[in-house]
């Protein structure tokens, strides 16, 4: 596949993953968060706005392509 192809997926994939996972987690947010406590919301959000990059890192790793020798 060539890189230009394999870069406009990734970058398509990595906006797809952004927008659902902050929809999926703003809702687990919702539905769970309502009488917690003020560090209960700041880790819950520390947590799941760092997460979103463990998925991101291997599109940007198959978008990097296979290694050179």
């Amino acid at each position: 596949m060539p890189v230009r192809l394999r870069k406009f997926i990734g970058t398509i994939l990595i906006i797809v993953l952004v927008l659902v996972y902050a929809l999926v987690a703003n809702t687990i947010a919702v539905a769970t968060l309502g009488n917690a406590p003020w560090w209960g919301h700041l880790l819950y959000f520390l947590l799941t706005g760092l997460l979103w990059v463990l998925p991101a890192m291997l599109i940007i790793k198959w978008m990097a392509g296979p290694r050179q020798q």
